[in-house]
C-alpha cells in the first residue's frame, strides 16, 4: 500500500476513533460542579471532529463514505451541546452559538436525502428530532417568523415519514407538531405592529433598562444563585415565560459571524475573565443556574431542591417556582397555627399517578403522598429562600415560617380568576403572564389583541414610571423584601407582583379578595399596595390605552371618613383623616396621605361628634367638613 494510502488509512481511522469517542454518556441530573469536567471533554472531542472532518473531507467522502447527514449529526449535536449548556448554566449567549449550527444544517441542507438513503427510519427520527430542537432553540431566540416556517417543514416531514414507513410512533410526532402549534398559538397573546403593519417580537429578558436601580442599603446582600422552576400541568408556556424572565438579554459576541461555516466557539466553561488572562478569580456569572423540572415525582423534586440549597454560596438565594393544581385538605377542621398549617391545609398536587388501593386513603387523618405541603418547604429555610406559588391553591403557602432568621419571601397567584380569563391550559397563567411582562397581561385582562409598537413603547415608559414608585414604597415593607431587592431579578419580580396586585384590585372583573394575588410576609397594602401614586399612574395607562372603562369611574365610588385623634402634645392634638374608597365592583381600600390638622382640644368632641368615627359621607360633604376645619381652626396643612 502507497504512503498515500497508508495516510488516508490513518485520515479514516482516526475519524473512527473521534467518532467513538463522541458518544454521549449519561450527565448527572443534578449539581452544576459534577459534570463541568465530563462536559469540558465531550466537547472538545466534538470540536476536535468537526474541524477534523473540515479539513479531511475528500478523504473522508472517497475512502470512508462519509455521508452528508452524518456531517449533519455531527454539527447536529454539538449544537445540542450548547444547547444543554444554555438550559444547565442560563448563559443565553451558547443559545446563539445552537442557532448557529442547526442553521448550518438547513442551510446546507445535510439532511436533504435522509429519507432517500439506505430506507432508513432511523435516519428520518434524527431529522425530525433536529427539526424539534431547531424550533426550541428558534422560540427561545424570539425567531417566530422562522419558527413558521420550521413548523410548515417538520410537517412536511412528518407526512412523509407517515406515508414511507408507516411507523409506530407516528401519533407521537403529530401530537409533537400539535403540541408546537399550540404553543406558538398561546404565546401570542398581545400582537404588537410596527408602522408598516408588521409584527414586531420583543424580548422579555432582563436588559439593563428593565429593574428601577435602588440606593444599595446594608442589608441588600443576597443574590440569586439557584432557581427551580417546576411545572406540573400540561401546557410547558409558563416555563417558558419564566426561563426568560430569569434570564439577562445576551450579548451580541462581535467576534462570532454566523456565516455558512459555522465552528465551535469558545469553551462553554472559560469565562471571558479567565480568556483575558486572569485566571486567578472566576469571572462573574451573569445568569444564575436554574434547573427545570417538568412533572417531577416528589423524590425527584427534593433531590432538585436539596442539591440546589447545597450548593448556594455565602449570600446566595435559591428561587423556587411552582406551577401546580391545587390540592385540597380533607381535614375538616385544621387549627390556625404554623403547625397544623404545614400540612393540614393542603399543597399542590406533584403527580397525578394515584395509589388507589392505599389502605386509609379516604382516612382524614392520612395526607395525599402525591401532594407538595408547606411543611416540605421548612427545611429550607434555614438559607434565604424566594417563593413563587402559582396555584388555586396557593394561598396555604403563606404560613411558612422563618424559623431560622433567614429571608423570605413568598408570592402566590390567586385563588381564583373570572371565567372569561381562566383558561390557563390553552394560554398560560395570568399570574406568570404578569410576572413575565406585565404590560402584555394588563393588554389581555383589558381585552387588547393589537397594539401600535409607538403606543406600546409609551406605555412601557408609564410602566417603568410605576416599578419606579413602587421601588421607592418597598422601602416601608418586611425586611425580606429589602434583602431581595438588591438582586435585579428578583427586585424585578417583586415589584411586577405589586403592578399586579394593584391591576387586579382596581380592575371591574375582579371582585373580592379572593381574586387578588398574596405575598409572604405581606407587603403593606396603605403603604404601598394601595398607594394613590400607584393607582394613579395605571389609572394614567389605562387612560393612553383607551381602557379606562374596565376601571371604576370616580362617580362609582363611594367614599367612607375615618378620623384617627392622636396623642395630645404641647396642648393641641393632631387630627388625621383617611379617606376610603369602596367601589361597587371592587374594594379599592385606597388610603390618601394623612391630613394633619391641629386643631384646639376644646372643639374635639364637638367635631368628633360632626364627623364620626366611621360614618359614610358623599364627596361633597367630605369637602365640605374639611372647608370648615379649615376655616375655624387654625392648622399646619390639608
Amino acid at each position: 500500500m502507497t504512503d498515500l494510502d497508508d495516510h488516508e488509512r490513518k485520515i479514516v481511522n482516526e475519524f473512527c476513533h473521534l467518532l467513538e469517542k463522541s458518544k454521549h454518556r449519561d450527565l448527572p441530573q443534578y449539581g452544576h460542579k459534577q459534570w463541568q469536567a465530563y462536559f469540558s471533554r465531550t466537547f472538545d472531542i466534538y470540536t476536535k471532529l468537526w474541524k477534523f472532518q473540515q479539513q479531511h473531507r475528500q478523504a473522508l467522502d472517497t475512502k470512508y463514505g462519509l455521508k452528508r447527514w452524518q456531517i449533519g449529526e455531527i454539527a447536529s449535536k454539538i449544537g445540542q451541546l450548547y444547547y444543554h449548556y444554555y438550559l444547565r448554566t442560563s448563559e443565553t449567549n451558547y443559545l446563539n452559538e445552537a442557532f448557529s449550527f442547526y442553521s448550518a444544517i438547513r442551510a446546507r441542507a445535510y439532511y436533504s436525502k435522509a429519507n432517500k438513503e439506505d430506507s432508513r427510519s432511523d435516519l428520518m427520527v434524527k431529522k425530525l428530532r433536529y427539526y424539534a430542537r431547531f424550533i426550541v432553540v428558534c422560540l427561545l431566540l424570539k425567531k417566530m417568523k422562522l419558527v413558521r416556517d420550521l413548523v410548515r417543514e417538520l410537517a412536511k416531514q412528518i407526512d412523509d415519514y407517515t406515508a414511507t414507513y408507516e411507523p409506530e410512533d407516528q401519533l407521537e410526532w403529530s401530537l409533537v407538531l400539535a403540541e408546537i402549534k399550540a404553543f406558538i398559538e398561546a404565546d401570542n397573546k398581545v400582537n404588537i405592529i410596527d408602522n408598516d403593519s408588521t409584527s414586531v417580537i420583543l424580548s422579555h429578558r432582563l436588559g439593563p433598562l428593565s429593574s428601577p436601580t435602588m440606593e444599595k442599603t446594608p442589608v441588600m446582600t443576597l443574590t440569586l444563585q439557584e432557581i427551580l422552576i417546576v411545572k406540573f400541568s400540561e401546557l410547558t408556556l409558563d416555563m417558558f415565560r419564566m426561563l426568560q424572565s430569569l434570564e439577562r438579554e445576551p450579548q451580541e459576541d462581535v467576534n462570532q459571524i454566523y456565516d455558512a461555516s459555522p465552528a465551535p466557539g469558545r469553551m462553554p466553561f472559560v469565562t471571558l475573565k479567565q480568556e483575558n488572562g486572569d485566571r486567578d478569580r472566576p469571572g462573574k456569572r451573569e445568569n444564575p443556574h436554574k434547573y427545570l423540572l417538568y412533572k417531577p415525582t416528589f423524590s425527584q423534586l427534593m433531590v432538585f431542591l436539596a442539591s440546589g440549597f447545597k450548593e448556594l454560596p455565602a449570600n446566595g438565594t435559591m428561587l423556587l417556582y411552582i406551577s401546580a393544581e391545587g390540592c385540597v385538605s380533607n381535614t375538616k377542621q385544621a387549627r390556625d397555627d404554623v403547625v397544623s398549617a404545614a400540612y393540614d391545609l393542603g399543597g399542590v398536587i406533584t403527580n397525578t399517578k394515584r395509589e388507589s388501593d392505599h389502605p386509609n386513603k379516604r382516612s382524614g387523618h392520612v395526607k395525599d403522598m402525591h401532594c407538595l405541603y408547606p411543611g416540605d418547604l421548612f427545611p429550607f429555610t434555614r438559607k434565604p429562600l424566594f417563593i413563587i406559588i402559582d396555584s388555586d391553591n396557593s394561598h396555604v403557602f403563606q404560613h411558612i415560617p422563618q424559623y431560622f432568621g433567614q429571608a423570605l419571601v413568598v408570592l402566590m397567584s390567586a385563588e381564583k380568576i373570572p371565567s372569561i380569563f381562566s383558561d390557563p391550559q390553552r394560554k398560560g397563567s395570568l399570574f406568570t403572564l404578569f410576572l413575565h411582562s406585565p404590560l402584555t397581561a394588563l393588554c389581555y385582562v383589558c381585552n387588547i389583541v393589537d397594539i401600535q409598537k409607538a403606543l406600546w413603547d409609551k406605555c412601557q415608559a408609564h410602566i417603568s414610571r410605576f416599578l419606579s414608585e413602587a421601588a421607592r414604597l418597598i422601602s416601608r415593607s418586611h425586611l425580606s423584601y429589602l434583602a431581595f431587592c438588591g438582586d435585579d431579578f428578583l427586585r424585578l419580580l417583586i415589584l411586577r407582583f405589586a403592578f399586579c396586585h394593584v391591576t387586579l384590585r382596581l380592575h371591574r372583573s375582579f371582585k373580592g379578595r379572593s381574586y387578588y394575588p398574596k405575598s409572604h410576609p405581606p407587603i403593606p397594602e396603605g403603604e404601598m399596595l394601595e398607594h394613590p401614586s400607584l393607582q394613579r399612574t395605571l389609572l394614567e395607562l389605562a387612560t393612553i390605552l383607551d381602557v379606562r372603562n374596565y376601571f371604576p369611574e370616580p362617580s362609582e365610588l363611594q367614599i367612607f371618613a375615618l378620623v384617627i385623634f392622636s396623642v395630645t402634645m404641647y396642648g393641641v392634638t393632631v387630627l388625621k383623616i383617611y379617606i376610603t374608597y369602596f367601589s361597587s365592583y371592587c374594594r379599592i381600600s385606597v388610603r390618601l396621605l394623612p391630613t394633619i390638622m391641629i386643631i384646639n382640644d376644646n372643639n374635639n368632641n364637638y367635631y368628633r361628634k360632626l364627623i364620626g368615627n366611621r360614618m359614610k359621607l358623599q364627596l361633597n360633604q367630605i369637602l365640605k367638613i374639611c372647608y370648615n376645619l379649615l376655616r375655624y381652626f387654625p392648622c399646619t396643612k390639608f
